[in-house]
């Protein structure tokens, strides 16, 4: 019976011992890939008053994406966004919208030519992000958020691109002047069933001028035209899976299909009421009723997501420094009281799995949406980017694909756009 005993330890101790190897093997092959291929956020948000000389993104401040984050967790290439929130289609709505969009275009030029450039370099090709990181810098690209600040001038698309940009989205939370947006489903209003004319010209514009088309946002119906009006690839440069998780702001099978056949890409967002609805609202009213509680005591008013876009930004800035102090404070409450388990890594690379076995490994991307309201518990901020590739490991993905996901694919688009731009130049 003793034998008996020693002997099943003697099993579970090897089996233990057997297991941490295989372990600690995952864990390193995944380092070595992670070091290897280019890692690319496609949607990170930004606060221009993090791009001034006196505090700027070569600090480790308490934003989700900085360079101190981008080099702990491994990250090489961040795209940051030129977000700007609709806003009304009048004279004053376009004059203001414009005025945002260039205060955004000027800081990151700011911070990659004046507060930064040896550490940070702006890339406005695949071929300057493959430069940019075999020198040992990082590199940022421009994404805009919305094309709400082209107004109804078309030359804006040409001078965006000059600008930096590479890719665009013709509409956020709510519908702009070329294009319908994904909301529209909440109560089934539309203002032009899909793209405006000046939509459809801007898209023709964009082809011209190597703009990418992002499909983030806009409605179903815009997308589906967009895609088949562009002559170059498109992308969603931060969208997951409807079926996998049925929200508007997720892409349906035949938007996802329609993708493929067009040769673009879709990049899987870790935003996690997208990854999985149902498992963040248990979660979130856990720990919402911490915070309300606590913020009560406190006397602090916590505003929801759509309150906070709608404030300037120093209010913003000071409101999310005393939201932030309050997480600080709550968060060991939180560990203690909440059974509830929070969205994951794991199953925000579900999300890419759906996707890659619907549409294939050569269209599907990684992508945040840091700064503007995105994070998984594993992947809260760029300093944890490692823990994503450490997850595709474990699922079996090759280093070849990985590099696909992390950024192949999307530089493989950004090529081919800037082909069919100088193919209709030329033509022109």
């Amino acid at each position: 019976m003793k034998f008996k005993i020693i002997s099943t330890l003697l099993f579970f101790s090897i089996a233990l011992i057997s297991c941490s190897g295989e372990q600690q093997t995952m864990e390193e092959q995944a380092q070595k890939i992670h070091e290897e291929v280019i890692t690319m956020d496609t949607h990170d948000d930004i606060n221009t008053q993090n791009f001034t000389a006196e505090t700027n993104y070569t600090q480790d401040l308490e934003t989700q994406v900085n360079i101190p984050k981008m080099k702990a967790g491994g990250l090489d290439v961040a795209w940051l966004v030129v977000y700007t929130g609709q806003g009304d289609l009048t004279e004053e709505g376009y004059a203001d919208a414009y005025e945002n969009a260039i205060d955004k275009f000027d800081a990151i030029h700011r911070l990659t030519e004046e507060i930064a450039p040896d550490e940070i370099e702006l890339a406005l090709s695949s071929e300057d992000v493959r430069r940019i990181i075999g020198s040992g810098k990082k590199a940022a690209m421009i994404g805009v958020e919305n094309a709400y600040p082209l107004a109804e001038d078309i030359a804006r698309v040409k001078e965006f691109y000059d600008r930096g940009a590479r890719y665009m989205s013709l509409a956020h939370n709510g519908h702009s002047q070329l294009s319908d947006s994904n909301t529209g489903e909440r109560d089934d209003e539309w203002l032009h069933n899909g793209l405006s004319d000046f939509g459809k010209e801007v898209i023709k514009e964009m082809n011209k001028w190597g703009i990418a088309i992002d499909l983030s946002h806009p409605s179903k119906e815009a997308n589906l035209q967009a895609i088949e009006l562009s002559q170059a690839p498109v992308m969603a440069s931060h969208s997951s899976a409807r079926t996998v998780n049925d929200v508007s702001r997720n892409l349906s099978d035949e938007e996802l299909l329609k993708i493929k056949e067009n040769g673009g890409v879709v990049h899987a967002v870790a935003f996690k009421s997208y990854v999985d609805s149902e498992k963040n609202s248990q979660y979130s009213d856990a720990v919402n009723e911490i915070m309300q509680r606590m913020a009560s005591e406190a006397g602090f008013e916590i505003k929801s997501w759509g309150d906070l876009r709608e404030m300037d930004e120093d209010a913003r800035e000071e409101y999310i420094t005393q939201y932030r102090e309050l997480q600080d404070k709550a968060a060991p409450v939180i560990e203690e009281e909440v059974e509830a388990p929070p969205v994951n890594v794991a199953d925000f690379v579900d999300h890419i799995d759906y996707m890659v076995d619907l549409i294939g490994i050569d269209h599907v991307g990684i992508s945040s949406d840091f700064d503007g309201g995105g994070g998984v518990e594993g992947w809260n901020d760029a300093s944890e980017t490692f823990n994503v590739t450490l997850e595709l490991v474990k699922r079996g993905y090759s280093a070849e694909e990985i590099e696909k996901l992390w950024s192949g694919n999307l530089m493989r688009v950004l090529d081919e756009v800037a082909a069919v731009a100088e193919k209709i130049q030329q033509e022109s």
